[in-house]
């Protein structure tokens, strides 16, 4: 995707928000708006926006999971069952 085939100046947003909005939600390709020549905002539709939101959430967690391993913060599998499974019998 190249962002420089959708950039556009804030007068064209102005003008046209109905037809921008529509484009966004076909295309699901973000947009640069410019104000003075100079990008200031992207604009997308909902979904990419949530699935954009989604994929960050879950490289947070790879990151932080990876972190834990480097400090060794980790604990056998076997021992994990064994503690779940230890817990489930005392209920």
């Amino acid at each position: 995707m190249r962002y420089s085939t959708q950039v556009r100046p804030i007068s064209f947003l102005k003008a046209n928000a109905a037809e921008v909005m529509r484009q966004l939600d076909q295309q699901r390709e973000p947009m640069v708006i410019t104000q003075n020549g100079t990008a200031k905002a992207v604009i997308q539709d909902v979904a990419s926006y949530e699935a954009t939101q989604e994929t960050l959430a879950l490289l947070k967690i790879l990151a932080l999971g990876n972190h834990q391993v480097e400090q060794g913060k980790v604990e056998p599998l076997a021992r994990v069952v064994e503690r779940l499974r230890t817990r489930r019998e005392r209920r």
